[in-house]
């Protein structure tokens, strides 16, 4: 059966969200500001069939954990953020290569244009399947 999870990765100003299919990857990656994030991942959740919320450990997990489990009524599980960030960052550069002179200036000397938090979501949700991946092999 494919699980599909809504990653979440909480910030002050603004919060990253993605939801991820086990079995056909990203379905849809967004970033939402940190007055409204609740209410628009319990909506994200409950159009995508949703089964469990994952949330990064670090920056306002406590509260983000709390306010997404009251307004979906789902499960929500935290994971390991290290570094997620810097990963994102490269992920984003990579996708988005640049034009004109730009795409010549090394990646590590780029900064994103723009919030690419939905991209730590999406790491984040690669990182609880590899997670869960690793507990069914290690379960006898």
């Amino acid at each position: 059966m494919d699980e599909i999870v809504l990653a979440v990765d909480p910030g002050r100003d603004k919060v990253g969200m993605a939801v991820v299919s086990k079995a056909h990857g990203t379905l849809l990656r967004c970033v939402a500001s940190a007055s409204d994030y609740a209410s628009r991942g319990a909506k994200l959740a409950a159009a995508h069939g949703v089964h469990r919320i994952v949330v990064g450990d670090r920056t306002g997990s406590r509260e983000a954990v709390r306010a997404l489990a009251l307004s979906s009524g789902l499960e929500v599980i935290t994971v390991d953020e290290h570094r997620s960030s810097m990963e994102a960052r490269q992920r984003y550069l990579c996708e988005h290569r640049g034009t004109g002179l730009c795409r010549f200036v090394p990646i590590g000397l780029r900064t994103p244009p723009e919030p690419f938090d939905d991209y730590v979501a999406e790491i984040l949700a690669a990182r609880y399947f590899e997670l869960q991946r690793k507990e069914k092999e290690s379960t006898p």
